[in-house]
């Protein structure tokens, strides 16, 4: 047994989340199913410190049943100062985003964002099914408005700026709020030097502090 619950706890949820047809058989909306085969991508863990989570797997991450299998999860794990195969180790890193499954494209061709139907029905389960988890990483609006709450600012700009409040609240894990490491956020990250400056020290010092 690792943490607080059993393997099989964490098994068993795995096994019931990698099952989960809801977005395509009951929707939250009329007329708004999945438009193709759920594939939900999570990794929970029993004895993790950290979790990260993300907003909804792209498509490539889709295709392979690997979060973060693309050139975003290259950019995170240089945020975290972590190799590939330590960035995958299910000892060090919980990986559940808002949405398990990839929510396909809007008009523009950029990504939709993360099912309605996840977070209201798995993420309670998830959180207390993990409850060692000492440093949630909220990457995005989604994640910072769900494990955050009213303590998100008006912008994900400001709640990030806010890292330091977030991070030592007195109340559950602490949750350091991240912008999500896309390519889109490219020119953010140039306009806001203090995050590569300050944030990412302490990521990286919080990251090695939590692992095996």
């Amino acid at each position: 047994m690792d943490g607080d619950r059993p393997a099989g706890d964490i098994e068993a949820l795995t096994a019931a989340i990698a099952a989960c047809r809801l977005c395509r058989d009951a929707p939250a909306r009329a007329g708004d199913a999945l438009p193709h085969e759920p594939r939900p991508v999570a990794v929970l863990s029993a004895g993790a410190r950290i979790l990260i989570a993300g907003q909804a797997p792209g498509l490539r991450v889709h295709e392979s049943g690997l979060p973060f299998n693309d050139a975003s999860g290259d950019r995170l794990r240089i945020w975290l100062g972590v190799t590939r195969e330590e960035f995958y180790d299910p000892r060090t890193f919980a990986i559940v985003p808002m949405g398990f499954c990839f929510p396909g494209y809007d008009a523009h061709g950029s990504d939709l964002p993360p099912r309605r139907e996840c977070a209201p029905l798995w993420r309670g389960r998830v959180m207390a099914a993990m409850p060692q988890v000492e440093l949630v990483l909220a990457i995005g609006q989604y994640a910072q408005a769900w494990h955050l709450g009213t303590a998100k600012a008006a912008s994900m700009t400001e709640t990030v700026r806010d890292w330091r409040r977030h991070l030592h609240r007195n109340d559950g894990p602490a949750v350091l709020p991240l912008p999500h490491p896309s390519w889109r956020n490219t020119a953010w990250l140039k306009r806001n030097p203090w995050f590569e400056e300050e944030v990412l020290p302490e990521l990286r010092k919080r990251v090695k502090t939590l692992s095996r």
